[in-house]
């Protein structure tokens, strides 16, 4: 008899996956969608701190200048 794995299990186990490789990527200063240097993205300043969008897939990032980290930006910041 197979037994059936939960589907929220699954999807637990891919997250927990992909977070580190994210944050690796984060931390490089790298888009976590293609890898492309954030360095070479659209920067705009905003209120949450300097916006950059990646050339590349267009995904949304904030970069903080006092500690040099990115991090994904939030719904309301975009």
């Amino acid at each position: 008899m197979t037994r059936s794995v939960p589907c929220y299990t699954l999807s637990t186990m891919f997250k927990n996956v992909i977070a580190p490789i994210q944050a690796w990527l984060l931390s490089q200063g790298k888009c976590v969608g293609c890898g492309t240097d954030l360095l070479e993205g659209k920067k705009e300043e905003t209120k949450f701190g300097e916006q950059v969008t990646c050339g590349k897939c267009g995904r949304i990032f904030i970069h903080d200048p006092k500690t040099n980290k990115y991090r994904r930006a939030l719904l309301e910041e975009v």
